[in-house]
């Protein structure tokens, strides 16, 4: 996960407003507002992919979540097959 933004996201979100509906180029509103124009473009990226994709779409908070809960899951599922084997070795053990 990355390291959090110096920038408040209402800040962000300003910004990434202004530089794409103020109709000036990201470098422009960037020197304006004192920010890298890679680190605008990046937030108008987003602000794109967010008015595109709708209310309904994945944050980037959650996406890393849901990424650490699948990974969860995939090892409980080991941690279950283990077991499963476990119990099926020790029942043949007890019948003999």
């Amino acid at each position: 996960m990355g390291r959090r933004s110096k920038y408040p996201e209402e800040f962000r979100r300003n910004a990434a407003k202004l530089a794409l509906d103020g109709g000036r180029s990201i470098r422009d509103v960037a020197r304006e507002l004192g920010v890298n124009h890679e680190t605008l473009r990046n937030w108008v990226e987003a602000l794109r992919r967010e008015r595109r994709d709708g209310p309904a779409a994945v944050s980037g908070e959650e996406r890393a979540e849901l990424a650490r809960l699948r990974r969860r899951v995939a090892e409980l599922e080991l941690e279950k097959e283990v077991l499963r084997k476990a119990a099926v070795f020790f029942a043949r053990e007890t019948d003999r």
